[in-house]
């Protein structure tokens, strides 16, 4: 939204001070016309203007390629003007487009109506007694997003041109004489350079020469043209040839909007510079030359690949199953987003609690003698410091460190300056509070910007350190699931005949004790009961080594899916003590299923339902069909299962933490046998919340009956 400030524009004191520079500009309109032209390529924009603004007109006094009609009388009613917007705000104004603006002013703006401009951007222009009192400006007749750097670009012409007037207060903005334009680009951020219409270069300004790696005063080199394939590369790193450089293409009469540069000037760290560049035309059309401007964009890019970076770590990390085969990969992306030569990543072996090195990249594809596959000593050397201490440390020069004295250290910084390396930047890699390792990244200059390199090496550790944590607790799980397979095999098959013979010799005993005393009689039941409930257990883990391993195969038949829950249900009746059953079935389902094992499911989730509910409260069980599964749910108001624990409770032995130390004892083997049944079949098995309390478990079995066998 613009604002328009009649207090302002009719300022008496600013109008006469518009008024003498009205009249101590005769002579000098030609040199603001250049002004206008500079502004013009630097923000490669068609139209400029340096513009005057009074109470009620605007004085054009110095103007590049705007509309003839417009500019002609070298003033217009304010109607025309965006300047009066500046004026009124006193900082920079613009538009990106505007007849999408929202603000009528600017959407039926007579300049966009009359004259087809749809953007601009300008800043105001003062006097030494910091008056506005009017704009530079530039337009242009196409919508387009101006940047930061146009805009800064915009703002220091105008500063250099109000240092170098050198008026006094009240008059008139204007450069003495044609050195100002010098003067203005060598103050300049943006980095300018051109040549004739030969191609020889006749102008480098102060930003250019650093640019290049110049001495910033004195002639050009003679050899500026040969030097370019040394200092200067295209994006993908390829040596650019002098035919090839923006400057020498505006020549031929391309027009570069925005291209990347990369300079590399032998010692300094590589920068990126957003390049634009156009050929250089007389009044009457000849070409006089070209002009090339460039804004380093070094930062800005850096982060653009770090975010790159982010990703194809990410990338990496997701397609790799172990550490030592995505290291080299995730180095790679690491070396190849900060333009360095080496890395390498260290992890704590878990076993003997050492630094060891599970992979390294190169990017000349060398194994430098000693460099990589060292063990690091903790508390020396960068890597080892960084263990020690779990902080990132960042050498800037590693040949003159004073903090790297020991004899390791030194040993260390000889091969790496051997190999090129004088930056050294290392990192932790952590996962939450535990130190898992260190990443250490190598350069062969010296570098910048370390606050920001250690937030991409920090988020790259980070990365890794989940992926280390994650494939740990899955080799963790891993040696778990192989230590219950072996204890499944042992208790099935070493104790099963024991307690066979066990529960066969009790069960006599208990059934033929007339002879014994009360008590002796007492504890030959208990024998007997409790090798029965051994005996179960033994089964049931039979059944699920059996299960797993396909040696148990299921007998699938036609069952009556409602008729074998009533027969379930029925038995449990018998064997609880005032148990509510609440049942919806329907007549008759029929399913492709194994009978006994089915039953197996509904035995363990009734008697889950009733040991684990009040004595008397209801237990539900429903069941539902579609056209394609039949959903069977058995309801409890019991003690439940806290929902974070739900998914773990089909694992072999586990308990929920509400009842593993107080409630009905249990082996946490029921639900992992119902599962192995349900899977078997096809289905799926869950348990959700039952509202207010208890659990509700729901098991899907396809109507089609389980799945063939391939």
């Amino acid at each position: 939204m613009v604002v328009l400030d009649e207090a302002v524009l009719g300022n008496p004191v600013r109008l006469e001070a518009v008024d003498r520079a009205l009249h101590t500009m005769p002579g000098h309109v030609s040199r603001l016309d250049d002004v206008a032209c500079l502004a013009a390529r630097l923000l490669d924009a068609p139209m400029a203007t340096v513009t005057l603004v009074g109470g009620e007109e605007e004085f054009f006094v110095g103007t590049y390629d705007m509309p003839e009609r417009l500019v002609a009388p070298r003033r217009a009613p304010l109607a025309y003007s965006v300047c009066k917007y500046i004026v009124c705000a006193d900082h920079l104004v613009l538009s990106t487009n505007m007849s999408a603006e929202p603000d009528e002013s600017l959407c039926k703006h007579l300049l966009g109506l009359e004259f087809g401009i749809h953007s601009f951007l300008g800043v105001p222009v003062r006097d030494a007694d910091d008056r506005p009192l009017g704009s530079l400006t530039v337009l242009d007749r196409r919508p387009r997003q101006w940047t930061d750097a146009q805009a800064a670009t915009l703002m220091t012409i105008v500063e250099t041109l109000i240092a170098r007037s050198g008026v006094p207060s009240g008059a008139a903005v204007t450069p003495d004489d044609g050195a100002f334009l010098g003067a203005l680009l060598e103050t300049m951020d943006a980095a300018v350079v051109a040549c004739d219409r030969t191609g020889r270069v006749v102008y480098a300004n102060r930003a250019m020469r650093d640019a290049r790696g110049l001495p910033v005063d004195g002639p050009l080199p003679e050899d500026y043209h040969r030097q370019t394939p040394v200092v200067l590369q295209h994006a993908d790193r390829r040596p650019m040839l002098w035919e090839n450089t923006p400057m020498i293409r505006a020549l031929r009469g391309e027009r570069i909007s925005s291209e990347d540069v990369y300079t590399h000037v032998p010692g300094h760290r590589a920068r990126v510079f957003d390049t634009t560049a156009r050929p250089v035309h007389g009044n009457g059309g000849e070409l006089l030359g070209a002009l090339a401007v460039a804004h380093e964009v070094t930062a800005l890019r850096r982060a653009e690949r770090f975010r790159a970076c982010h990703l194809a770590v990410e990338h990496v990390l997701k397609n790799s199953g172990s550490v030592a085969e995505a290291a080299p990969h995730v180095l790679q992306a690491v070396t190849t987003t900060l333009g360095w030569p080496a890395a390498e990543l260290f992890l704590i072996d878990e076993t003997g609690g050492n630094l060891q090195s599970v992979g390294h990249w190169d990017d000349a594809g060398l194994e430098p003698a000693g460099f990589f596959g060292h063990i690091p000593v903790r508390g020396q050397g960068i890597t080892g410091r960084v263990w020690a201490s779990g902080r990132a440390i960042w050498v800037p020069d590693i040949g003159v460190s004073r903090d790297l004295r020991t004899a390791y250290e030194r040993q260390r910084v000889d091969v790496c300056l051997r190999r090129g390396v004088r930056t050294a930047l290392s990192v932790p890699v952590r996962d939450g509070g535990s130190l898992l390792g260190v990443l250490t990244c190598y350069a062969g200059t010296e570098e910048y910007e370390p606050d920001l390199l250690t937030v991409l090496l920090d988020g790259v550790a980070a990365q890794i350190g989940v992926f280390v944590a994650q494939r740990r607790c899955e080799e963790l799980a891993r040696q778990l699931a192989r230590a219950q397979g072996d204890f499944v095999d042992l208790v099935g098959h070493e104790l099963r005949t024991p307690l066979t013979a066990i529960t066969a010799n009790a069960t006599i005993l208990a059934e033929e004790a007339s002879g014994l005393d009360a008590d002796c009689r007492q504890m030959a039941r208990a024998v007997a009961r409790n090798a029965a409930s051994l005996q179960r257990i033994a089964d049931t883990l039979l059944d699920l080594a059996g299960l797993d391993s396909g040696h148990l195969v299921l007998d699938i038949q036609p069952v009556d899916l409602p008729a074998l829950i009533i027969e379930a249900a029925t038995a449990a009746r018998r064997a609880a003590d005032r148990l509510t059953l609440v049942t919806e079935l329907p007549g008759e389902l029929r399913l492709p299923a194994d009978a006994d094992r089915l039953r197996q499911v509904v035995d363990d989730l009734l008697s889950n339902a009733v040991r684990y509910s009040p004595p008397g409260a209801p237990v539900h069980v429903t069941l539902r069909a579609d056209d394609t599964m039949a959903d069977l749910c058995i309801a409890d108001g019991g003690i439940g299962m806290p929902a974070t624990e739900r998914a773990r409770v089909f694992d072999r032995f586990y308990r929920g933490s509400n009842v593993r130390h107080q409630g009905p004892s249990g082996s946490g083997l029921g639900l992992s046998l119902a599962r192995a049944i349900v899977l078997l079949h096809g289905g799926t098995i869950r348990l959700a919340e039952n509202r207010p309390a208890g659990t509700v478990v729901c098991v899907r079995l396809p109507l089609a009956g389980p799945p063939k066998a391939g």
